[in-house]
């Protein structure tokens, strides 16, 4: 059970509330138990009543209906404590999953883009869910029925010995082949319990990873085949489950089967010292009932012990996540302003996890206030240089400073507070536009919603719909166009009013006029602020103080619009075919 000791700072947050449900739990056996006294003592009474007809008979109903009103009320108080136990414990047990779930929810934020790069989104989502589930399972009613068995064991066991220990002795021998077998049989549970939310991770992977891609699935006619590639993996997982189901089914029969044979020696031992004058009548009945009482508890060991070692392999898989150390680091918690000036240093940097050398010896500086175009080939590194400014990414080679300083030095949550990102792909949330766009800042008011979505010019196409900037997202904002789900992260960028702005070829979907128009709001907007501009588009580009053409991760060309029109290369090349493409038009 190493792997559930990250849980033990959770049972000593809820210790008052553990520590309640444990008297509780005790105090309701302790009830428990004296039922079965009290009707051995009644079949007492009726049999000493028997024996002996010339009893007054009122002494023995007085008698009779006093051990009854007992055997109520004792029943009463005891199911009353039992409910407050499952109140108590079952409730920990939720505020442990809620608790464990923000933590993992928590360092999965915090977490590295390399993480995630590695690791598929159907497994992080069953992680969270499935596997948390088994944990609670463990903090919850495996827990209360351990302290529950473990309770009217210790009890029982010292009532029965009190009444005939010889019987006791006899009545407890099946328990250590039971002890035994549940040992042989958890390590097998824990080894196909292991299997089984491994196979449930990929069945979740592939599901999600479906519905997401389901619009490709569909173009493309693949449905059979993506049906027969899920009833495979199905298959495999409907095989492991039966498997793991199989090894549990031993547990219950071979529980009772073993009662059974206490039941028998109870019965055989006990009628041979009541026969001999040893024990009462009501001491067989009482032992009887207390086997009986048993039955449940002994059952429950090896539900307790399957749900405890599923947890187990459960909290195993979380902890692997929860270990994974972020590779971004904030080293510095002090505050840090930025002003935005820009500096990269012979910067080197290459994929870790595809090998690409994606910048070679880069070097530029942008100073506050200024605008930089980044232009090139697909794959040149242009997107690279964003993700390193917004420091998704840290460089082992060269340097990248802002306002001086080394970038990994900068207290990183004022580093992205003060940058406004426009990725290339364009993801909106499944929620209102109006939230969409405060994602940029949470506590914008409307009128602040409707000016950048102005200054973006996607507030008319808004406005065209029926709820306007209540309108619901689907999921990835695949209700909008290509070019409305760019502007309206670009909105969301602007509304941040941030010191630095990226765009990364955030222009490709919308026509040139409407190009236009956005890149006359943004040279109004962006004043004092540094913008860098990716794009395909010498448009885009052409009003920027400076610009960079990228090939290969390596700069092929630098200067103003102006000066790179005077001299051969990418960009007069790429400038003369889209002023081609435009007289065409």
């Amino acid at each position: 059970m190493k792997e559930l000791k990250h849980l033990n700072k959770y049972f000593f947050k809820y210790r008052k509330r553990i520590i309640i449900g444990i008297i509780i739990t005790i105090v309701s056996k302790l009830f428990t138990v004296f039922v079965p006294k009290l009707i051995g003592s009644t079949i007492d009474i009726v049999n000493n009543q028997i024996e002996n007809p010339e009893k007054d008979i009122s002494f023995f109903k007085s008698e009779i209906l006093e051990n009854i009103f007992l055997i109520v009320g004792t029943a009463v108080i005891a199911g009353l404590l039992t409910f407050l136990m499952r109140q108590t414990i079952i409730n920990v047990s939720r505020y442990i999953e809620f608790d464990l779930k923000n933590e993992i929810y928590k360092h999965y934020q915090e977490l590295s883009l390399n993480f995630y790069k590695k690791n598929r989104t159907g497994d992080l989502m069953n992680r969270i869910s499935e596997d948390v589930q088994k944990v609670r399972m463990y903090v919850g009613p495996a827990i209360m029925y351990s302290i529950n068995t473990f309770t009217l064991f210790i009890v029982v066991l010292v009532f029965m010995y009190k009444q005939a220990p010889l019987l006791t002795l006899y009545t407890v021998i099946p328990l250590p082949i039971l002890s035994i077998l549940i040992y042989k049989i958890s390590k097998e549970i824990h080894k196909r319990s292991t299997i089984t939310q491994e196979y449930l991770s990929k069945l979740s992977t592939f599901t999600q990873e479906s519905f997401s891609g389901i619009s490709v699935i569909k173009a493309y006619g693949i449905e059979q085949q993506t049906q027969y590639k899920f009833n495979d993996l199905s298959q495999t997982s409907k095989e492991k489950q039966l498997s793991l189901v199989r090894i549990q089914a031993f547990f219950f029969p071979m529980m009772i089967l073993l009662i059974g044979i206490s039941n028998i020696i109870v019965i055989y031992i006990g009628g041979k010292q009541y026969i001999a004058g040893i024990i009462s009548l009501g001491t067989i009945t009482e032992f009887i009932i207390y086997v009986n009482m048993l039955t449940w508890p002994v059952a429950t060991v090896g539900w307790v012990t399957s749900i405890v070692q599923q947890a187990e392999a459960s909290q195993k898989r979380i902890n692997e996540f929860l270990k994974s150390e972020p590779e971004i680091q904030n080293l510095t918690h002090s505050e840090t302003p930025i002003n935005g000036n820009i500096e990269f240093e012979h910067v080197h940097f290459t994929y870790d996890d595809t090998n690409i050398n994606a910048l070679q010896g880069i070097s530029f500086k942008v100073k506050s206030g200024e605008t930089l175009a980044i232009l090139g080939k697909t794959g040149s590194g242009k997107s690279t240089i964003l993700d390193l400014i917004g420091r998704l990414y840290d460089i082992k080679d060269g340097a990248i400073k802002i306002d001086e300083t080394l970038i990994h030095n900068l207290n990183l949550k004022n580093l992205r507070n003060d940058i406004g990102y426009v990725p290339q792909d364009a993801f909106l949330f499944s929620d209102t536009i109006n939230n969409n766009i405060k994602f940029g800042k949470e506590d914008a008011t409307n009128e602040e919603v409707i000016l950048a979505a102005k200054n973006a010019q996607v507030h008319k196409n808004i406005n065209k719909f029926k709820n306007k900037y209540e309108t619901v997202l689907g999921e990835r904002g695949i209700t909008l166009s290509g070019g409305q789900k760019q502007r309206v992260s670009i909105a969301r960028a602007i509304i941040k009013n941030p010191k630095i702005l990226l765009f990364d070829d955030c222009l490709s979907a919308v026509d040139t006029e409407t190009e236009e128009k956005i890149l006359n709001n943004l040279s109004a907007l962006s004043k004092g602020k540094t913008t860098i501009i990716v794009s395909h588009r010498v448009s885009s580009a052409k009003n920027a103080d400076q610009i960079i053409v990228l090939d290969q991760g390596k700069i092929v060309q630098k200067g103003t619009h102006q000066i790179l029109l005077n001299e051969e290369g990418y960009y007069k090349d790429l400038y003369l075919k889209q002023l081609s493409e435009t007289e065409k038009q």
